[in-house]
């Protein structure tokens, strides 16, 4: 049996799956609709694929890592797609952030086609994956996440089990809400610290330990200050996982308020042109009438 894994997706997050997984020794087949993406995971020795079928067959195991549902079922049921390639049994562990029953619904048609599949969404992003520290939540049959976690075993620092198919969307989502009100209360606090002339850059170490310190403000306070916008993530991501999240909670009938807020501020900033920047780019949100817009 095949030991070859394929990476269906070489976007930004996929890319740096691709390359710690190349890195430490994967044997790695990657397949993506843009050549340049592709060859930057061969420079690092992973094998290139025709198309996601292609992928599918060489390999036991298939890693997607795509933007949406709808891409996500075009890449693994549509023409050339890994179910035309995949021998039965093949295990399709899916890293992409979708929704729970979309999730719930392509595991279903996947039996039919003989492929078990695994929900294992991801948190950390770019950074902890450059370094093997994601954590990933994962939803499927107990043995075939047994399997997912020796495999992506390189990329985490922690992986949980949280039950059947959907199970780690789900738990996705409630991490992207906790995520997209915590970027946005410390983009908050960082522009009333700077309009009451505190020094920001000060404040992360101030307040480490106690009970407002979180990793988020660790990391992005400091990024928010000096507008340093470069990419880990992008707002439009958080619009969709938002998006998803209230999709959920109508399905329960959860009131969301905060949630709402959020998720609004994130549209309003995607409709203004900011939808491919970083979470960092919220501090456009809180310019003031004499501040300029960052570069």
């Amino acid at each position: 049996m095949t030991d070859k894994i394929a990476l269906i997706g070489a976007g930004a997050m996929g890319g740096a799956i691709g390359a710690r997984l190349a890195e430490t020794g994967t044997d790695l087949i990657v397949y993506d609709r843009d050549p340049e993406k592709i060859a930057a995971l061969v420079a690092k020795g992973a094998v290139s694929a025709s198309s996601a079928a292609d992928a599918a067959r060489q390999a036991k195991a298939v890693i997607l890592s795509l933007n949406s549902a709808a891409i996500v079922r075009a890449a693994v049921l549509g023409p050339q797609g890994v179910a035309d390639g995949a021998k039965p049994g093949t295990l399709i562990i899916d890293m992409s952030s979708i929704d729970p029953e979309t999730t719930k619904a392509l595991a279903t048609e996947g039996a039919a086609r003989g492929l078990r599949w695994v929900d294992s969404p991801l948190s950390g992003g770019i950074p902890k994956a450059t370094i093997g520290q994601l954590t990933l939540m994962q939803g499927g049959a107990p043995t075939d996440v047994q399997e997912t976690q020796a495999i992506l075993s390189k990329l985490a620092g922690n992986q949980t089990h949280m039950g059947g198919p959907g199970a780690g969307q789900t738990t996705k989502m409630i991490n992207q809400v906790l995520c997209g009100l915590g970027f946005l209360a410390v983009a908050e606090a960082t522009a009333l610290a700077e309009s009451a002339g505190v020094d920001v850059e000060k404040i992360p170490q101030a307040l480490k330990g106690g009970r407002a310190d979180s990793a988020l403000l660790q990391e992005y306070m400091p990024r928010f200050a000096s507008r340093d916008y470069r990419r880990t993530g992008r707002i439009d991501n958080m619009v969709k996982d938002l998006n998803a999240a209230q999709d959920l909670a109508r399905l329960s009938n959860t009131s969301m308020p905060l949630t709402a807020i959020c998720a609004e501020v994130h549209r309003m900033l995607t409709a203004a042109g900011l939808g491919g920047e970083d979470q960092a780019a919220l501090m456009e949100f809180f310019k003031g009438p004499n501040k300029e817009i960052a570069p």
